[in-house]
């Protein structure tokens, strides 16, 4: 069949900022004319919520720019125009569309309210005869692989995770199917905005920064390449991965993988490859084995919907929770009663990256030991951390606030915890005497 002008398709980015293992692209790309890309700096995610912090503050908003700069380099290699806003969704999006006369979209399937909401303002003002194609592609395990209905998700990771192992095959990555595409190239005017235009004030990166690293596919990569290929330091992540100190005690994909500009699929098969080439241990496994827990919260996101956006979380609990302000105020400002608390809290206001021991130590004493609303605590991580994902920062706060997922229902003994981990105190020097207010 012959292309026309007609044949125009886009491709809306949002949490799958990356050109490699992009479903998106491989279908965009096929049978068209003309392929345009988007994306949207929206200007709610820079917006005060309703509990009182900006849902994104500096740290991500900056490595977001850096992001959608890669990005936007990366397609340009093939022609393809990034166009890039300041703006909600719903408002540029039509406009683009009708401008360009596109008859198909192409997208990443999202499920929350946030961005469910957004996808249908915008499909409310398009034309019947455009069309939008959404696909899921953030997963390890696809949801058509997966041995159960979404409805039958276990309720216990462990379960989910056995039958995954036994009874699932981690797809393969897509073929680059932009390698042969090239296009004339398409006026674009558009810019990526400054952090300034964001609303924040330009910032250098701590000097004790666990992540230094910047945004964007590239650097993923590159990050990938050098913990398991150049340092190796793959081989020891279990050891490790309970670090809180330096770059390397643990992989800190999390960042990349949480707007897609590092494919799940991607780790996984790199680890098969380091497992063929180098050593298979604890170690490699225990990485995979992270990135299923990372599919495990999607998946009860999915199933239980807005649920773990609620005080009683997924297993509807009632408990004595508080709002007390000045309690909120400590353990924001690190000025509790312990040490390793307000460590991990100076650390994240300074840098944007707090450690997975860290995370649960602080969540469980905001939680389980001060009785605050376990959403509070969610909401400031969601704005301060470098790698918020929607379902692995509700999903852990659940588990920790006893209404998620942990059938043990425990509560940590943060001094303890501090003694195991931190025996020596070097952790709790670094951020307790280096406090940038």
């Amino acid at each position: 069949m012959q292309k026309t002008e007609l044949d125009t398709h886009l491709i809306w980015f949002r949490n799958d900022l990356r050109i490699h293992d992009n479903a998106s692209i491989q279908q965009a790309v096929t049978n068209a004319a003309k392929v345009l890309a988007v994306f949207c700096f929206d200007t709610k995610a820079f917006e005060i919520g309703a509990l009182g912090f900006k849902k994104t503050e500096k740290f991500r908003a900056r490595f977001l720019i850096e992001t959608v700069k890669n990005l936007k380099a990366n397609l340009e290699q093939y022609n393809i125009p990034l166009f890039v806003y300041l703006a909600e969704p719903e408002h540029c999006l039509p406009k683009l569309i009708r401008e360009h006369q596109v008859s198909k979209i192409f997208m990443q399937r999202e499920w929350t309210h946030e961005e469910t909401l957004s996808v249908n303002q915008v499909k409310s003002n398009l034309p019947n005869t455009v069309k939008v194609i959404e696909t899921y592609n953030q997963f390890l395990f696809h949801p058509d692989d997966i041995p159960f209905q979404i409805t039958s998700i276990p309720e216990v990771f462990t379960n989910f995770r056995k039958q995954c192992e036994k009874r699932c095959m981690v797809r393969p990555l897509l073929p680059e199917t932009l390698s042969g595409f090239k296009q004339p190239k398409i006026q674009n005017t558009t810019r990526i905005p400054t952090l300034s235009e964001l609303g924040f004030e330009p910032f250098y990166t701590h000097a004790d920064s666990a992540f230094p690293f910047q945004g964007g596919e590239n650097h993923a990569i590159h990050r990938l390449h050098d913990y398991f290929y150049e340092t190796k330091k793959l081989a020891f992540y279990k050891k490790t991965r309970n670090g809180l100190l330096g770059t390397n005690y643990s992989s800190k994909f999390s960042p990349w993988l949480a707007n897609g500009s590092l494919s799940p699929r991607y780790i996984y098969h790199e680890v098969k490859e380091f497992e063929r080439h180098h050593i298979k241990n604890q170690s490699t496994y225990w990485l995979i084995f992270e990135l299923i827990w990372r599919d495990y919260f999607k998946y009860i996101s999915i199933k239980h919907g807005n649920a773990i956006f609620k005080i009683g979380g997924i297993l509807n609990k009632s408990y004595q929770w508080n709002r007390n302000p000045e309690k909120i105020k400590n353990w924001i400002a690190g000025q509790t009663s312990e040490p390793f608390v307000n460590a991990n809290m100076i650390e994240l206001k300074s840098t944007g990256w707090m450690s997975n021991r860290g995370r649960q130590n602080v969540a469980s004493y905001f939680s389980r030991t001060l009785n605050l609303d376990w959403r509070i605590g969610a909401s400031y991580f969601e704005s301060l951390l470098i790698d918020y994902d929607v379902h692995s920062n509700y999903g852990n706060w659940m588990y920790v606030a006893g209404v998620g997922n942990d059938p043990r229902h425990r509560t940590f003994n943060v001094k303890l915890q501090a003694e195991h981990y931190d025996p020596h105190g070097k952790y709790q020097r670094q951020w307790l005497q280096n406090k940038l207010f």
